[in-house]
């Protein structure tokens, strides 16, 4: 579960979240960096295409200052359901991620992660408050305030514009 500062969060950046092995992960060290944040999960019809995008975005764009942030979850069919180690031990090896996996969280409901509490209270329109599925992906600018949103269907390779817009380079 994640842990957050005393103040009220100004940005991503104030949050202390938890690594796949438990240890604490103070996302300032992020600062300056665009993130893609995104709740995955490993047994849903979207994991192949979205890992495999996130990391042809990762790859092409890490040098850049683009950092993929992936929260596993369990809540949507529970598709998920592995321990954290189970599930970093299925992506590095099926699919060689090398951005981040955090230990599983909730990202609905009372008990979702702060983190994410925070991302959803943006102005999102239609989507309302609540994650839809796996895969609903957050883009977050260097001053860590989250931009877009994308429904869990977006494929990753179709926000390369959006990605390249906050790292300058469009």
């Amino acid at each position: 579960m994640a842990d957050q500062s005393e103040k009220d969060p100004a940005s991503v950046f104030d949050f202390i979240v938890k690594d796949a092995k438990g240890n604490n992960v103070d996302l300032s060290m992020y600062k300056g960096k665009i993130l893609l944040i995104v709740n995955v999960a490993s047994k849903c019809g979207m994991t192949n295409s979205n890992y495999t995008e996130l990391n042809q975005l990762y790859e092409k764009y890490k040098d850049q200052g683009l950092e993929v942030l992936a929260f596993p979850c369990n809540q949507f069919g529970e598709e998920e359901p592995g321990s954290n180690e189970q599930i970093v031990d299925f992506v590095c090896s099926r699919f060689k991620s090398e951005f981040p996996v955090f230990g599983k969280i909730e990202v609905n409901g009372d008990n979702a992660a702060p983190l994410y509490k925070f991302l959803k209270l943006g102005k999102w329109g239609i989507f309302g408050d609540d994650i839809q599925w796996n895969f609903a992906k957050f883009l977050v600018d260097k001053n860590g305030q989250a931009v877009d949103r994308y429904y869990p269907t977006t494929s990753p390779l179709t926000i390369e514009a959006d990605v390249r817009k906050l790292l300058e380079l469009s």
